[in-house]
């Protein structure tokens, strides 16, 4: 390989949470120090263990060279790159700069569209298991979040419940819904056929959209990211879409997502309610930072990086299928979370899931409960980190917790 996704990065007091978050209190998910003897293994915060692409790095020192950091607005490039991503990625053909919004990430724009299209109150469709911010993210704008539970298939493969989507949108008078495509944490990429049911529900119902597609860059042999507003002419006019190069090319502490909003009268309204806040500003180096990532050598990094996630994905899910008894989980088809359901373990060892967690925190297993995520008995891990990293994980698991 041309890049370096081997070698283990010191990232202790380099401002990174996953390490140095280890044993506070912030958000009252942190795993707990491990016991002595043990280096911590950081697979619970949703970002990688590997230098970010070095096509953002040689972007950002090329504006560094220039020594002004005044006002500015977004450059042509900004918008070029995205346009151009967007085509050859996901062969979206129409998509202009006008319809390009950035957002201080991913929450910004779903607490935006909270605000802009609800009210107080106001009831809001979620999938469960789900992505835990946005949970909170509906509770802290004081709106009601209604839930429509995956189910597995006789695959195991978790599938959107449609009926049980449209009977609760009629019953909580819902008009908004937040759809994760690909979807964390189970690691499903929904097909096209999948996202045109979806859409039915919601235009019969009068339920706009919010897709986070934030991990669309992220996907497996065998599936293909398909951007929701793509799948019909009702999607394109009533979806809300927000992407970064955040998650893909590990740079989320630069802060850098942005929206695709086609219809005008929902884009304006969006609009003119973030221009009231004064805050959905772009940093001068973000904007290179994602120009770099979406050039040429950044697609040849991800796809190299695709090939490392893939690999360690297939690990892990191999290893559990034939070293971790009572333990079961899907192989993802996008995304670098693996969900852990320990039921079957826990019933047979007589152990609760907080002992499991604890269990995996005390050796070094940096994992997070997945009740967070809507898991009624799960635990979710990042696989984003060196392989030799990974072996020595799922090891201590065998050996020192699943026992």
């Amino acid at each position: 390989m041309k890049y370096d996704f081997t070698t283990i990065l010191e990232r202790k007091g380099h401002d990174a949470i996953a390490y140095d978050g280890v044993g506070k209190n912030k958000w009252g998910i942190e795993p707990k120090p491990p016991k002595d003897g043990y280096e911590f293994i950081p697979m619970w915060v949703a970002d990688m263990c590997f230098a970010t692409a070095p096509s953002v790095v040689s972007a950002m020192k090329r504006r560094l060279e220039h020594p002004t950091f005044g006002y500015f607005e977004a450059s042509k490039e900004y918008y070029e790159a995205i346009i151009k991503w967007h085509k050859s990625r996901y062969g979206i053909a129409d998509l202009s700069a006008l319809e390009i919004g950035y957002e201080n990430g991913m929450h910004g724009l779903i607490n935006s569209v909270i605000e802009a299209f609800s009210k107080k109150g106001d009831a809001i469709l979620l999938h469960s298991p789900y992505y835990v911010a946005f949970l909170g993210d509906i509770k802290h704008k004081q709106r009601k979040c209604v839930c429509s539970q995956l189910y597995q298939d006789e695959a195991g493969i978790y599938r959107m419940d449609y009926k049980d989507m449209d009977r609760k949108i009629k019953e909580h008078n819902i008009h908004l819904a937040i759809l994760c495509s690909p979807h964390n944490p189970t690691g499903r990429v929904w097909t096209k056929e999948e996202l045109e049911q979806a859409m039915q529900v919601f235009e019969k119902n009068d339920c706009y959209v919010i897709s986070d597609e934030i991990w669309a860059d992220i996907i497996y042999k065998g599936s293909r990211h398909i951007p929701t507003q793509s799948v019909n002419a009702w999607a394109k006019e009533h979806v809300i879409a927000g992407y970064a190069p955040s998650k893909t090319f590990n740079m989320a502490g630069l802060i850098g997502s942005y929206h695709v909003i086609y219809n005008e009268t929902l884009r304006n309204q969006l609009r003119r309610y973030e221009a009231s806040l004064s805050y959905n500003e772009m940093n001068v180096m973000s904007m290179h930072a994602l120009i770099g990532a979406y050039s040429t050598e950044g697609e040849k990094w991800r796809q190299e990086l695709l090939e490392v996630l893939e690999e360690n994905c297939r690990y892990a899910y191999d290893f559990v299928q034939m070293n971790l008894k009572g333990v079961k989980t899907k192989m993802p088809q996008g995304t670098y979370m693996l969900f852990l359901d320990c039921t079957e373990y826990c019933i047979g060892s007589g152990k609760t899931l907080d002992q499991v967690i604890c269990d995996g925190w005390e050796v070094g297993i940096g994992w997070e409960d997945g009740r967070l995520f809507g898991g009624a008995c799960h635990i979710r891990l990042n696989l984003a980190l060196p392989h030799a990293l990974e072996v020595e994980a799922f090891n201590r698991m065998r050996e020192l917790v699943f026992v």
